[in-house]
């Protein structure tokens, strides 16, 4: 006989506002179950959770819970202001049966001490606080929402092995692809009201999503042709006989509320991104930067370049100095010492992870176009309501004060506000919290579609990987590496993730106190031994190719005597330029590593 489930949803609905937010959603967890549950932003996800935990009670439904059953829920916004530490908080979720022996551990695992004051705690330490608390107990289930925002790369790397070692059943919402796909091996998606399941991990999510809504749009499509023919019948047949088959009409009318009440999947999000002139071809050069906060050092001898359509990756744990680092590539701050040049014409935009404070009473309609009835986006003037739609909301929203929204739908405010702003330098920071995957998905789109530079900050893995072209990590304190490629290019290269600050700065001082980044036994190969010797000679030829077309196109007469030749020599001199930029950039990223390894 087949064991019970451990908590079992049924025929589920529940409504808000007068607005149906649940009609049918079932939900189950069984022993040992690894379920993921996704949909969009708003569409009752987190309140189908609650209910699971018997913190909500629906409208009508059927709640199963097996007796005994310890199921601990982890919140978004845990509220810690009832307690002296963060150790309180924690010990208050344990009860009689709870020995807490686990909870020295898991506060050490998450670079606590317990004795944190929940008035000066961050949202990412809040949120580790909260982890220990539903963890320690070691429960039957965990039903976690949104377990990986704020935290960092470290940290969601430990979470996701330590869920993967753990006896509980787990439900997950979460917007992070690479931790769903590595811990689910059930996916529930709820969608208008309604949920239907997947019997696989959530790597095969999205392709089956796809299908099902292509076959939703076929399967309509025909009922409007069914609904065709019925009314030609109507029209003619009806009248052919003079008489009315009541039974046929009455169908037809139920073929029409049919029609009208599918709705069909919700609209796409459409992120359009405000765009400046472009910037000069060089877009920031580092030379040898140092810079630090008192005794403590962020950068110490940092050289990079970046050129104009670049994505740049920057990633370390929190505290490591990712948005110090951000300040000095945009000339935010001035280098202790060394030197860093902008280019010219550059128009930056920052979205950042503390996004602006907006006041909770502000209705979406005022929030998004400022009080105005059209914003501008690209010079062009866009109604309000269509932008709100652009961006995922219903007209009916209009009115609604902010404070009613969900976390991921006013991080699509914040996200809209920013967007609309003309620029040619992107830098995000942190802007995949509280994102729905839908516009995750948008949002990458636009990223790799922005016709400027990038340089983003994430702890999202799947996002990096999808959208840099190279890797600045941090290697211990005042180290930063350059890698090629996204966050896996980067794991494969050094044969680890990103450590934790405390344990990056234990293993510096472990190496001799130094923590230079040759530390690691690491060579130049011969091929980029024989590219740096022959590179210099490539820049001379280069640069004689671009004198000698400079000199050719100086002849005033040159276009007028010949215009095929003063348009060939032209496009030879933009080849020849970019040639050239492209050898002294590989150049100095070579040079840079020959003098890190000679130390």
């Amino acid at each position: 006989m087949a064991e019970p489930p451990l908590i079992s949803l049924s025929g589920i609905h529940l409504t808000f506002g007068g607005t149906p937010l649940l009609t049918d959603a079932n939900l189950s967890v069984f022993a040992r179950d690894r379920v993921c549950l996704v949909g969009r932003n708003g569409s009752g996800k987190s309140t189908l959770m609650k209910i699971a935990a018997g913190l909500v009670e629906p409208d009508g439904g059927e709640i199963v819970r097996r007796p005994r059953a310890d199921a601990r829920y982890l919140e978004q916004d845990p509220d810690l202001t009832r307690f002296a530490t963060s150790r309180d908080y924690i010990e208050d979720g344990l009860t009689s049966l709870d020995t807490g022996g686990r909870v020295p551990y898991l506060l050490d695992a998450l670079g606590l001490t317990g004795l944190e004051d929940p008035a000066l705690m961050s949202g990412g330490e809040r949120r580790r606080a909260a982890l220990v608390r539903v963890l320690a107990p070691d429960p039957d289930v965990l039903l976690l929402d949104e377990p990986t925002n704020h935290l960092d790369l470290p940290a969601i790397e430990w979470l996701e092995g330590e869920l993967s070692r753990s006896r509980a059943a787990l439900i997950l919402i979460s917007h992070d692809r690479r931790f769903l796909e590595n811990l689910s091996d059930r996916v529930v998606w709820l969608e208008r009201g309604t949920t239907r399941e997947l019997g696989k991990g959530f790597a095969h999510f999205e392709d089956w999503r796809d299908e099902m809504l292509e076959q939703e749009a076929l399967d309509h499509h025909k009922l409007g042709r069914q609904i065709h023919r019925e009314e030609h019948w109507v029209t003619h047949g009806v009248s052919g006989r003079r008489k009315r088959n009541m039974r046929r009409l009455k169908a037809l009318g139920e073929l029409k509320q049919q029609y009208k009440s599918a709705t069909g999947p919700q609209g796409g999000v459409s992120i359009t991104v405000g765009e400046a002139e472009r910037s000069a071809k060089k877009v920031v050069e580092v030379d040898d930067v140092r810079f630090a906060y008192g005794e403590r050092t962020i950068i110490d001898g940092l050289s990079l370049r970046m050129m104009r359509g670049e994505r740049l990756a920057v990633i370390g744990p929190n505290g490591s100095g990712k948005t110090t680092l951000l300040k000095l590539l945009t000339g935010g701050l001035q280098p202790d010492s060394g030197t860093i040049k902008l280019g010219e014409n550059l128009e930056p935009l920052f979205i950042d992870q503390a996004r602006e404070t907006l006041d909770p009473e502000m209705s979406l309609q005022d929030a998004m176009g400022d009080g105005n009835e059209t914003v501008s986006v690209n010079g062009n003037p866009v109604h309000v309501m269509r932008y709100m739609k652009d961006f995922l909301f219903r007209p009916e929203q209009a009115t609604t004060p902010l404070r009613a929204l969900s976390g991921g739908e006013r991080a699509r405010v914040q996200l809209a506000r920013g967007l609309r702003l003309p620029s040619n330098l992107l830098i995000l920071d942190e802007p995949t919290n509280d994102l729905d995957l839908e516009t995750l998905d948008l949002l990458q789109d636009m990223v790799a579609d922005y016709p400027g530079t990038v340089i983003l900050v994430s702890h999202d893995r799947d996002f990096i990987d999808r959208l840099a072209a190279r890797t600045l990590a941090y290697e211990g304190p005042g180290q930063w590496q350059l890698y090629p490629g996204g966050y896996a290019d980067m794991v494969a290269q050094r044969g680890e993730g990103v450590r934790a600050r405390k344990a990056a700065e234990k293993a510096a001082k472990k190496s001799g106190g130094g923590g230079e980044r040759g530390q690691r036994a690491e060579k130049m190969s011969y091929k980029e031994t024989y590219r740096l010797g022959e590179l210099p000679g490539v820049m001379e030829a280069l640069q004689g190719k671009i004198a000698a077309l400079n000199a050719e196109m100086a002849d005033p007469e040159l276009y007028a005597r010949d215009a095929a030749r003063f348009a060939a020599a032209s496009a030879e001199l933009g080849e020849a330029t970019e040639a050239l930029d492209a050898a002294e950039m590989e150049w100095l990223e070579l040079e840079e590593k020959r003098e890190r390894l000679s130390g």
